[in-house]
């Protein structure tokens, strides 16, 4: 496969932590754009509204920069790496506070067309 049908989007400073994105991303890898959809829109975790959008936005890069066809692509990498933490405070007894992190992300998806679709047309050439 060739780097120059690779198509990717990156989502960053997505609020939510890095493993909690990685369970979601763990099961779309490797599926095609349709199944990863549908599969998003029927999990019961926050992070799959974040990552449906990044895949959107990949899909998207792939047709228009790359005229390819949105039903061929499939996932080839899905990465989320952590980003910078928020830090507040929270009040305490006695005076005291409370450290709290509020953690941030960084989603990474890449698309490119079926290995099963480029050899089928290939042959029909």
């Amino acid at each position: 496969m060739a780097d120059s049908s690779l198509a990717q989007a990156h989502g960053r400073f997505i609020r939510g932590s890095a493993s909690k994105v990685r369970r979601v991303l763990d099961q779309i890898r490797g599926r095609t754009y349709r199944d990863a959809l549908i599969m998003l829109e029927f999990m019961p975790y926050r992070s799959t509204g974040p990552i449906t959008k990044v895949l959107r936005s990949a899909v998207a890069n792939a047709e228009n920069n790359l005229g390819l066809d949105p039903s061929s692509l499939v996932i080839k990498t899905a990465t989320a790496d952590m980003g910078p933490s928020m830090k507040r405070y929270r009040p305490r007894a006695q005076g005291r506070a409370f450290a709290i992190k509020k953690q941030t992300c960084h989603i990474s998806i890449a698309v490119a067309p079926s290995d099963k679709s480029t050899t089928t047309m290939e042959e029909s050439d």
